[in-house]
């Protein structure tokens, strides 16, 4: 039985899944736990699904759901969430402007840790972009307290258990670390590398990257203040 499942959000990368293929096979072969791959296919309008199910076909570690229509990037997060059953799970864009091999530095801490975040060293994107999410994530840590510089970094490794317990929104896989934190979870983050994307389009403008987030923050604090926490002493 696998270790490690990573989730990867899909929505009209029909160019880029072949080499998320390639990239995920290759990181297989060296990864420190053994791992499955799960596309969660965000109600793709092009040839995305074809694609994922002939690389599901013929790699026996690669799985899929596929939704009915377009829920969001949280929505396909939490699908995955809810549907693995290894003890880890981890998460990472199809643009792969992140690299599958820097898993390997977010499972060196995870025994410590219950959620392990990259953060995004020497980013490769626009100036409009970089600057959008410098706001956004500095609005975040002011909310938040959470102390992490970069919650957008499409690379995280999260404990099964935690992961299952997030009560998810829209726009809540901005608060994953957060959420960890409600948990009285441990959570760090790791520099990773980063890449220009190669492939597709984007799916965040600046309005999603700024005003959403923004919004969004209100919505983690009316959770935090009615989150329920427990431990389970015994039971008979």
């Amino acid at each position: 039985m696998s270790d490690f499942t990573i989730i990867v959000p899909v929505y009209n990368e029909e160019d880029n899944l072949e080499r998320v293929e390639k990239e995920m096979l290759a990181y297989s072969k060296i990864a420190t736990k053994k791992t499955e791959i799960l596309f969660v296919n965000d109600g793709s309008k092009d040839k995305s699904q074809e694609l994922i199910e002939a690389i599901c076909q013929r790699n026996e570690n690669f799985h899929f759901i596929n939704f009915k229509e377009n829920r969001g990037l949280s929505a396909a997060i939490k699908a995955g969430f809810d549907y693995i059953e290894t003890p880890l799970v981890g998460y990472i864009d199809s643009d792969l402007q992140t690299a599958p091999e820097d898993f390997n530095l977010l499972l060196a801490k995870i025994g410590e840790y219950d959620l392990v975040t990259g953060v995004r060293a020497n980013r490769k994107d626009s100036f409009v972009k970089n600057m959008s999410s410098t706001i956004a994530n500095g609005i975040r840590r002011a909310f938040t307290h959470d102390g992490m510089d970069d919650t957008g970094c499409p690379l995280k490794v999260i404990k099964t258990d935690y992961a299952k317990r997030i009560p998810m929104f829209k726009g809540l896989h901005r608060f994953l670390p957060a959420m960890i934190l409600l948990q009285n979870g441990k959570i760090i983050q790791v520099p990773v590398q980063h890449f220009p994307r190669i492939a597709g389009e984007a799916k965040f403008g600046v309005w999603n990257r700024l005003i959403g987030p923004l919004m969004d923050c209100f919505a983690y604090l009316w959770m935090k203040k009615k989150y329920i926490n427990y431990e389970v002493k015994n039971k008979g």
